[in-house]
């Protein structure tokens, strides 16, 4: 039986935006003021981004909030809440936002393996869960995808998303085979020894998406593409190696899903995430574009490349995690999650990512998973490792 989603007393798709200032929760709620005949916000969190949740409070009225960090949970801004505005501090809290009864969808727009809570707390509350996280399922996809029900979650990332509407009315099991489309990043073309001076400054000039800028160095080193065809593995029930990434410069094809009969259904649009957090908040509908479309006889050409393994060792290290299965994307996640954050502190270079990740891939002994509480402790476990790797590294 598929999911009824439900809606408010006046018709409005009720929503909690879970990382609200982030490159996705902004986007969100630009939606949101173009479809304030549909969608109402009625939740916002924030990790520590209080003035930005203030104002976005007032903006629209939220009846409730919550500040992750509960070092801000008393800044002084917070006073200028709308009256009557119900403020959570603390990730319990975050995760209450999404179990509200005036809450019909939830967007999970949190960075990181934080999202995998609130994603559980929407799935096990009977709301709809707009996946906007792919760490949620990359690290906990055996945990959460049997909760979820047909229609239940619909995954914002513009791959996800574009495949799963290739999918709509087609029978899955006719499936050949998924085409995950790569833009390449900002280094596309260039030697593992190029790579090994590239800048903090050159990684986050992403040549076509505007993004955060852990997503945006996740994309440079294409760890970002592997952890999405970890993600699109959970999604659509199927083996990695049933995933195929193919580097799609313009990123104008958000990917392809090619069926037995040869047929291919592609999915092609506008490079703005606004159109798939549009619709995972439309569907099945399909409202008026949030973005400006493309004109094809402009566009000039779509080229196709394959991903280099070789130099781009963060997506061999994905596919290995992804094979195996388990505890180890967990270690994947986390590992790489230090590693990035180092990076973009200048506390190690572009090529030591791969090389802590795989350090701390190396330590572990894989699990089956079989609790949140497990891969919280693998989390911390991966943390710790990773960060006396990167002690070692500077050195």
């Amino acid at each position: 039986m598929s999911f009824q989603t439900t809606y408010g007393p006046d018709g409005r798709l009720r929503v909690a935006i879970l990382g609200c200032t982030g490159s996705i929760g902004t986007q969100a709620l630009d939606v949101c003021r173009q479809h304030a005949d549909r969608l109402q916000v009625t939740a916002l969190s924030v990790n520590s981004s209080t003035s930005e949740l203030v104002a976005a409070a007032r903006e629209f009225s939220v009846p409730a909030v919550a500040v992750a960090d509960a070092a801000h949970g008393d800044d002084a801004v917070l006073q200028e809440l709308p009256e009557g505005t119900k403020l959570g501090v603390g990730a319990q809290a975050v995760c209450e936002l999404a179990r509200r009864d005036d809450v019909d969808c939830v967007l999970v727009a949190i960075v990181g393996a934080a999202g995998l809570e609130a994603s559980h707390a929407a799935l096990t509350s009977n709301k709809r869960l707009a996946l906007a996280n792919k760490e949620s399922l990359v690290v906990g996809g055996d945990l959460l995808m049997p909760l979820a029900q047909p229609g239940q979650l619909i995954p914002v990332d513009s791959e996800h998303s574009a495949i799963y509407q290739c999918y709509l009315g087609e029978n899955p099991r006719e499936a050949h085979c998924i085409w995950l489309t790569c833009s390449g990043g900002p280094f596309f073309g260039r030697t593992r020894d190029e790579l090994d001076r590239v800048t903090r400054a050159d990684a986050l000039a992403h040549p076509t998406w505007a993004m955060g800028a852990k997503i945006t160095i996740d994309s440079a080193t294409l760890m970002n593409k592997g952890l999405e065809r970890i993600e699109a593995m959970h999604l659509f029930n199927c083996d990695l190696d049933f995933i195929n990434v193919v580097v799609q410069r313009q990123s104008k094809i958000h990917s392809m899903v090619e069926f037995a009969d040869g047929s291919v259904m592609a999915h092609l649009g506008a490079s703005d995430m606004r159109i798939p957090i549009q619709f995972a908040f439309s569907y099945p509908e399909r409202w008026d574009t949030p973005a400006p479309r493309i004109d094809f006889r402009e566009l000039g050409q779509l080229t196709f490349d394959a991903a280099d393994m070789d130099t781009f060792r963060c997506l061999a290290l994905a596919e290995r995690a992804g094979k195996m299965g388990g505890t180890m994307p967990c270690v994947l996640n986390a590992a790489n999650e230090v590693a990035v954050d180092a990076f973009l502190h200048d506390g190690c270079s572009f090529t030591d990512i791969d090389r802590i990740v795989e350090s701390c891939m190396d330590a572990h002994d894989m699990q089956a998973v079989d609790s949140f509480e497990q891969l919280r402790d693998i989390d911390a476990w991966a943390r710790e490792k990773a960060a006396q790797v990167l002690a070692a590294t500077r050195s």
